[in-house]
């Protein structure tokens, strides 16, 4: 695995933010953010997609991320298309 580092929450202080990378072998997006609260959670259990059983499965997790962080993951978006190529 090769993560090409993409960018960090411009707002962030010193300690953890939000961040990207994009994995140059499978082109995955990979992030790090905030961990949603239970309420978020809830929200997302309740909002499961047609079809789906509801639940957050222990393979997977949910994430807050800031709105700042959107032109971030438009770059990461971008370079993932790239290492796809």
């Amino acid at each position: 695995m090769h993560l090409q580092f993409i960018g960090i929450d411009p707002d962030t202080g010193k300690n953890g933010s939000p961040t990207a990378w994009v994995d140059l072998e499978s082109a995955d997006i990979v992030i790090q953010s905030y961990t949603a609260d239970d309420e978020t959670r809830a929200q997302c259990v309740e909002n499961t997609a047609a079809g789906h059983a509801k639940g957050v499965p222990d393979h997977e997790t949910v994430i807050r991320i800031p709105a700042r962080l959107v032109p971030i993951l438009r770059e990461a978006c971008d370079a993932a298309e790239r290492a796809q190529l």
